[in-house]
């Protein structure tokens, strides 16, 4: 079985988006989505650049300040990207007991970023793509299970 996500309205697996309204505190510092916190950890070098995408009023606009190259990207991102989505994703399912149920219920299902436009966290336009995300929310659930099992 595939579980396929991509808009946060489709239930009950538009929780598994980024942009899903579900905020998470990581290091004393409250994100109102888990969009909110990795566009953020674009610009750790910069407080200030941090403190605007945190600030978002939507993860949509999280995730366009976090896309804007007139604000310099931190110079290791590209290896230290996919630990800083396991972390978020992680974060997430651990404070929203609602959210960790829907993720452990989806068993040993493959869990796919059905975005057409991504594929790196996606699986792109033609499904070819990485699907990190979903790759991530996998190995999030084998970690909360065994969390459980402990």
């Amino acid at each position: 079985m595939t579980i396929y996500f991509y808009s946060t309205r489709a239930v009950p697996y538009g929780v598994f988006s980024n942009f899903s309204r579900h905020g998470i505190e990581i290091d004393g510092v409250y994100y109102k989505t888990s969009e909110h916190y990795f566009q953020a950890m674009k610009f750790s070098h910069s407080p200030q650049d941090m403190e605007d995408v945190r600030r978002a009023a939507t993860p949509k606009e999280a995730a366009t300040l976090g896309r804007d190259r007139s604000r310099p990207l931190r110079s290791d991102w590209e290896a230290v990207k996919n630990d800083i989505m396991r972390q978020a994703v992680l974060k997430k399912f651990e404070t929203h007991a609602d959210l960790r149920d829907i993720l452990l219920a989806t068993g040993e299902a493959e869990i796919v970023e059905n975005a057409p436009g991504d594929r790196y966290w996606g699986i792109g336009a033609d499904g070819t793509g990485k699907n990190m995300l979903g790759k991530i929310l996998m190995e999030t659930r084998a970690i909360l299970r065994a969390q459980q099992e402990a």
